[in-house]
């Protein structure tokens, strides 16, 4: 289990069209643990709900993280709550920073792709690598100049930033010639946050234009279907607690889990927080999630737990 911590909310800020930042401090004071940019933290929500939010903010503060948080229209509850729940002076639980989506400060350039609210992870990745010196640019599209939050900090930065707004242009913009701007190198390394369907764009085109070192971030999931070998019954192995219990298909792995009373860290369970994660020592898991990336599935050594399965008859788990 990952460990829990207590902030209050210091300020709620206004940075765009339905899009408001929340700067959280420690409760009494002292300092967070240290993230790494591209993390991002749980909020336990008033209404209950657990939701998952990218830190902004620079990762060498302590002091303080911030999310930035889009109202979604089709909001199930957590960015609803957020915008009309959350007050200043509100004391929240949250969890400690996780990374899915780490930056590589090897790289010779990075290029920052972001779409709408997925400018996140983005600007605490354009912080970081503005602080250790690394060349780096960035691309920002919004369908409105108005919708499009953190510009006047982006701007702040001196970075080379290419704005595209849909309304002032007439469309979309040609993300693979965009891409195409560079050649592909082994140092160069492209990551991006946003819609699905710009994420989809970005994998497809870095692919074909032969960017090997694409890495994105989903605030959505992408639906896996279960592998033709997968299981339907199967056995866990729970190695700490010396238990053995059987699966079924009319309950995922994580239900299962729960039910039997095993604690489980989880939040979103559709396969996009990681906070499920789970280590395997042996057995081959059925991966369906969106956060691990081809090479951490081909390793089995973790899994997401709310949303994969099994591929061997037994599943020995690190809990």
């Amino acid at each position: 289990m990952s460990n829990t911590l207590q902030a209050f909310v210091h300020t709620l800020r206004f940075e765009a069209q339905d899009t408001i930042s929340v700067e959280l401090r420690p409760v009494g004071g002292g300092e967070f643990p240290a993230f790494t940019a591209g993390s991002h933290i749980d909020l336990h929500l008033p209404n209950g709900l657990v939701r998952s939010y990218s830190l902004s903010n620079d990762s060498r503060e302590r002091h303080r993280y911030v999310v930035g948080v889009l109202r979604d229209r089709a909001s199930r509850g957590g960015s609803r709550c957020v915008h009309e729940s959350l007050r200043v002076g509100m004391a929240i639980t949250i969890s400690e920073p996780r990374n899915h989506f780490a930056l590589d400060e090897t790289a010779t350039h990075s290029v920052l792709v972001a779409g709408g609210i997925g400018i996140t992870p983005m600007l605490c990745m354009a912080r970081r690598l503005k602080a250790i010196g690394h060349s780096f640019e960035m691309l920002y599209f919004a369908r409105e100049r108005k919708s499009a939050a953190f510009l006047d900090e982006l701007q702040a930065l001196g970075m080379p930033l290419q704005l595209h707004f849909d309304a002032e242009v007439g469309g979309p913009p040609d993300l693979r010639a965009l891409l195409a701007q560079r050649a592909p190198d082994a140092g160069l390394h492209h990551y991006s946050c946003g819609p699905t369907p710009m994420l989809d764009a970005f994998e497809k085109f870095c692919a074909e234009l032969g960017h090997a070192n694409a890495h994105i971030e989903r605030f959505t999931p992408v639906e896996v279907k279960a592998s033709s070998d997968a299981r339907s019954n199967y056995t866990v192995e729970l190695k700490r607690s010396g238990r053995f219990i059987e699966i079924t298909p009319d309950k995922s792995l994580l239900d299962t889990l729960l039910d039997a009373g095993v604690d489980i860290d989880h939040s979103c369970c559709e396969g996009v927080c990681g906070s499920c994660e789970t280590r395997v020592l042996e057995g081959v898991p059925d991966h369906r999630d969106s956060v691990l990336s081809p090479k951490e599935r081909a390793s089995n050594k973790v899994m997401m737990v709310c949303v994969s399965g099994c591929k061997s008859e037994r599943l020995v788990l690190d809990v």
